[in-house]
């Protein structure tokens, strides 16, 4: 089954609307589910949906490692918040200024962790390609 624009925008939300975080202690995760709640366009993971489709009708295989793209970005955001000193993100506060700066930093160390645990459920038979792409994607 192809995915729409649409279509798949709205699996992502909903995928991403699941992730289970953690939940104690809640100052760790509140701000997480805080972060990843305010939307944006989720354009990194809606890309790696449609590209797979060029090769692959399962949409269950690439549907983890597309969202750990988002989870990664939204960790560079709250990082890039702090760097900033800004005081919005999408037009709500930002984690540091809802509740710290070393709340924001934990948090987001949380996250990158989330999207590498994420990215790990491609097939091992790609795995080790797939993790060495996406570090050093991260890095540059």
């Amino acid at each position: 089954m192809l995915f729409t624009i649409d279509k798949a925008l709205k699996r992502i939300n909903k995928e991403i609307s699941e992730l289970d975080f953690g939940k104690e202690p809640a100052e760790l995760y509140d701000p997480i589910y805080y972060i990843m709640g305010l939307g944006g366009k989720r354009m990194r993971p809606l890309l790696a949906l449609l590209s797979h489709q060029l090769f692959s009708d399962d949409q269950d295989e690439v549907m983890k490692p597309a969202i750990a793209v988002e989870v990664f970005h939204n960790y560079t955001l709250v990082h890039d918040d702090i760097m900033d000193n800004a005081p919005l993100r999408r037009g709500n506060a930002t984690v540091h200024e809802k509740w710290s700066s070393n709340v924001a930093i934990l948090a987001g160390d949380v996250m990158q962790i989330k999207s590498n645990e994420l990215m790990m459920q491609v097939d091992d038979k790609i795995l080790r390609d797939v993790l060495v792409l996406f570090n050093k994607t991260a890095t540059r």
